[in-house]
């Protein structure tokens, strides 16, 4: 039995786990969980994923859920002589790819969240957005930028010069950044640079397309 990732087309959790495999080239069947009946939290996939979420990863009879430790195993497991996604034949860059994975996970994903839920979300459910929300995130997401733009100014990638999780983990956020607010990106060289390179990617553009597709249907 091959992959099976269960996700919903337009999740960011989703997308970070398809641009991984998407990079690594591993075959895999995308099985969309429906929001709106409450799929997420009925059987089958509450025994998926306990919490509800998405995605879920099926690869024979294991089961995983957390998007970036979806990722991890995929890395792992799927390693070839071209792409290692976590460099696990180098431990000095190995641990740069560890430290810029927690980074994303607990500086850039917190900032960047809040700014896409209100804007995107929200709405859904006929609220709102707080634009005082949006205020406070986009300034505390303009000082991380700020770190991003140092480090960038002195490797190509985050962990150095060669894609890793670390970049791909942000895709799915950055994708929807650069639809609203995209000042944020574009007014430094270096991660703009660093977004052009990742977002241009055969496999990020597939799944950013996808997400792109769905966004646009539902306007």
């Amino acid at each position: 039995m091959g992959l099976k990732l269960y996700g919903a087309p337009a999740s960011t959790c989703s997308a970070r786990v398809k641009a991984a495999l998407e990079e690594l080239g591993v075959a895999y069947e995308f099985v969309p969980i429906n929001f709106a009946t409450g799929e997420h939290k009925q059987p089958p996939h509450i025994s998926r994923n306990p919490f509800g979420q998405v995605p879920a990863l099926q690869d024979g009879d294991l089961t995983l859920f957390e998007s970036r430790a979806i990722t991890r195993y995929i890395a792992r497991k799927y390693k070839n002589g071209v792409t290692d996604l976590l460099k696990q034949s180098d431990a000095a860059a190995g641990a740069l790819v560890d430290v810029w994975m927690e980074v994303e996970s607990h500086q850039y994903n917190p900032a960047v969240s809040p700014i896409f839920y209100q804007i995107f979300i929200v709405p859904l459910f006929g609220g709102t957005p707080d634009q005082a929300v949006i205020a406070e995130n986009v300034e505390k997401l303009s000082k991380i930028l700020d770190v991003y733009e140092d480090r960038l100014s002195k490797s190509k990638y985050l962990a150095g010069d060669f894609i890793s999780l670390a970049d791909l983990h942000h895709l799915p956020y950055t994708f929807y950044l650069m639809i609203t607010h995209p000042s944020l990106v574009n007014s430094r060289p270096h991660v703009k640079a660093w977004w052009e390179d990742i977002s241009s990617r055969p496999a990020c553009k597939k799944v950013t397309d996808e997400m792109a597709a769905v966004a646009n249907a539902s306007k």
